[in-house]
């Protein structure tokens, strides 16, 4: 295949998100960021391994008010965090459960704690602590003096828009997600155990040039599925059916993440209505993902045409999300959410209901958000439901 986008990023693109990082903690008041996360640490650093799978290390990256990030890591992480474009890394011989990296988090931490300056930690929704709760309370108890300030809204803000490089990636791995959909009519038949088409679609998105397809659910049963993130069973596909695969392949670190619906033999009347619903809803969605628009107004229009089949709106949840390190990000199109749309915003769109008797269908596309309106990232489905 040709056409791949380079791996990595070039020293000058963490230079920059790291100077807009500074920027805004400057107007913030903060002396600098403590950042625990996979998505934060390798934002800022470059720092990719899989390592972050093991909960037995924690890895922390201090972004002060300026210069470099500082990494603080496990020693096993120390020659890989040198082929990134730090100086300052500093390391610890993990696990050691009595003391997992305090101490040199104390001595880096310390002089800001001396004098009383407040230092700003991920606190908000789709966060979380990633070291154990005991040693991030024994740290604060070494250093009472430190201030600690909910810094969601900052890292969040420069996560949300992504670089052209960023862009590329996430297109180039929605590309490769599509053409593993193009082949599902080749590898799903009835009588084929949903387990085992999980499987063959997870082998094509590997052949087709992904790195990993980590995320795959789905569903199947007959006139609709009723549940989308349960492991697929032994169950043969039957005609009937209305099959759903959602996956979220991967390739350098970025995601795609969106779905296809698919009728095995013939499809009943009731699920091409909510199939074409979704369509529309989509297509709505497409053309109101624009800069200025908020996130609670796309999801209103969308919801907007759903409402022609399924009026029950407390039970939509949200219609999309963010993309990108993560498979989903910040922000979420639901009522909730008043977040502006911004020019370069990878997001997804992602109507869904519940018709009949208990079926559900979702349906869902990858856009990223250009001056002039949105562009497709996956390639868009199929206008009427199609049957294998």
């Amino acid at each position: 295949m040709t056409g791949f986008p380079e791996r990595g990023f070039p020293e000058a693109e963490f230079a920059a998100r790291t100077e807009r990082a500074q920027a805004r903690m400057a107007a913030s008041g903060l002396a600098g960021l403590l950042l625990m996360s996979e998505a934060e640490v390798r934002y800022f650093s470059g720092f990719h391994t899989l390592f972050w799978q093991s909960p037995t290390r924690p890895w922390f990256l201090f972004l002060p008010l300026s210069g470099k990030p500082i990494a603080v890591i496990p020693e096993i992480g120390a020659e890989l965090m040198r082929g990134t474009w730090l100086d300052d890394i500093r390391t610890w011989s993990a696990p050691c459960p009595d003391d997992d990296g305090l101490s040199l988090l104390e001595d880096l931490l310390a002089p800001l704690a001396e004098a009383g300056k407040p230092i700003g930690v991920m606190k908000g929704h789709e966060t979380s602590l990633r070291m154990p709760l005991g040693d991030y309370e024994r740290l604060m108890a070494r250093l009472p003096n430190l201030a600690i300030v909910d810094a969601t809204g900052l890292v969040r803000g420069l996560r949300m828009i992504k670089s052209e490089r960023e862009i590329e990636k996430i297109a180039h791995i929605c590309a490769i997600g599509s053409r593993t959909f193009a082949k599902v009519p080749e590898l799903a038949h009835e009588g084929l155990p949903l387990e085992e088409l999980f499987r063959a679609f997870r082998r094509e998105g590997l052949a087709e040039g992904a790195d990993d397809v980590p995320y795959l659910v789905g569903g199947a049963d007959r006139g609709g599925y009723r549940d989308v993130i349960s492991p697929p069973s032994r169950r043969p596909l039957a005609r009937g059916d209305v099959l759903m695969l959602d996956t979220g392949a991967v390739w350098d670190g970025y995601y795609c993440d969106f779905d296809r619906n698919f009728a095995i033999g013939s499809a009943d009347d009731a699920s091409r209505r909510a199939y074409d619903v979704l369509w529309r809803a989509t297509e709505a969605g497409i053309e109101a993902a624009r800069v200025g628009t908020t996130c609670r107004q796309l999801f209103r229009t969308m919801q907007a045409v759903i409402a022609e089949l399924d009026n029950q709106g407390g039970d939509i949840g949200r219609l999309g999300h963010g993309l990108g390190m993560q498979l989903t990000e910040w922000p979420s199109h639901a009522a909730f959410d008043e977040t502006v749309i911004e020019e370069n915003m990878v997001l997804t769109l992602e109507p869904s209901l519940s018709y009949g008797d208990g079926r559900l269908m979702v349906h869902e596309e990858n856009i990223v958000v250009r001056k002039d309106g949105a562009e497709l990232l996956s390639e868009r489905a199929e206008r009427a439901l199609p049957v294998i």
